[in-house]
């Protein structure tokens, strides 16, 4: 063999044992990273479930008038804070204020009937009185002690008619009262105001929506898991949430509170028909209500409707 041919045949051998060695190498670290992956997962990533199929929500409070009328005053606009208690809308009061003027005036009317028939009744006490003393000496003849007596009963069904008189004014004097008060429409809870519809001089009805209170300070996470996301979800367990608003900057924390009743498709204005032959299972989602910290809330407020990204820790499993 000549030194040519010796040449290649050891060049030959010297790359197929370099290859063996950069394959062994590219197998360790492959082995090591699957390793530590799995080591990861086992020990950390299998502990917590995440979505972005999350969106803030709240208890939106709907503010409709207990009586209707003209719309006097409107004293808030939208996006303005408001607290419970505070004065939203102003209903024309001249209609509840006539009818709180007339019940009164019944009430003292039924009041002065109330105040004659008492007067007549212990009149009549005490004639029949005084004729039950006369009747034994013969001064005073039956048919004028059964008048007497007839007179006594009559005063004492008069002042019963006049006492459930008063009770009837008096009843209508409080709805009156209360008609009256709800022409002052007030802010149910605290909140931001929102979706405001009604207007100065407008015609309402009772129960007419006139805005919408959202409490911001009581906001909650609907975060929409996929099934297989749920097995080892409870509630009481924690959760952390970052907002596009705010970006990772800011992450909130926040409490498991329970599960929806039913899947989003369950509740849908035309739910799915299963039970047909053409069948394609699809993977459902879950509502998961999480409970937002008030103190970070303040701090950072948010709207409803923001969308979420919800990491859950399941490792606490108290809560079966």
């Amino acid at each position: 063999m000549s030194d040519i041919e010796t040449n290649k045949v050891a060049v030959q051998a010297d790359n197929t044992s370099r290859r063996k060695k950069l394959f062994l190498m590219l197998g360790t670290v492959v082995l090591v990273c699957a390793l530590a992956y799995g080591l990861y997962w086992y020990l950390s990533a299998s502990n917590y479930v995440s979505t972005d199929n999350a969106y803030t929500a709240a208890e939106v409070a709907q503010v409709t008038p207990s009586t209707g009328g003209t719309i006097k005053d409107v004293k808030v606009v939208d996006t303005q804070n408001v607290k419970q208690g505070e004065v939203l809308v102003v209903i024309d009061d001249t209609d509840a204020k006539l009818a709180l003027l007339q019940a009164e005036a019944d009430l003292q009317r039924a009041a002065a009937q109330l105040a004659g028939a008492e007067s007549d009744h212990v009149r009549a006490g005490i004639d029949l009185k005084r004729r039950q003393a006369l009747i034994e000496s013969g001064s005073v003849s039956g048919e004028e002690l059964s008048k007497a007596q007839n007179a006594f009963t009559s005063g004492n069904a008069s002042m019963a008619a006049a006492r459930a008189s008063i009770a009837q004014a008096q009843a209508r004097v409080e709805q009156a009262k209360v008609d009256f008060s709800r022409t002052t429409v007030r802010a149910p809870v605290d909140g931001v105001v929102a979706k405001r519809m009604v207007q100065v001089g407008q015609r309402v009805q009772a129960g007419a929506p006139l805005l919408s209170i959202v409490p911001v300070q009581d906001m909650h996470v609907d975060a929409n898991f996929k099934e297989g996301q749920l097995e080892l979800v409870r509630a009481g367990q924690k959760a952390e949430m970052v907002t596009d608003v705010y970006g990772k900057s800011v992450v909130y924390h926040g409490t498991v509170e329970g599960f929806s009743g039913g899947t989003g498709s369950a509740f849908a204005l035309i739910p799915a028909q299963n039970a047909t032959g053409n069948w394609i299972k699809v993977v459902q989602r879950l509502p998961v209500r999480i409970r937002l910290d008030p103190t970070e809330l303040k701090a950072n407020p948010l709207q409803v409707g923001l969308s979420m990204t919800v990491t859950i820790d399941t490792r606490n499993k108290a809560k079966e």
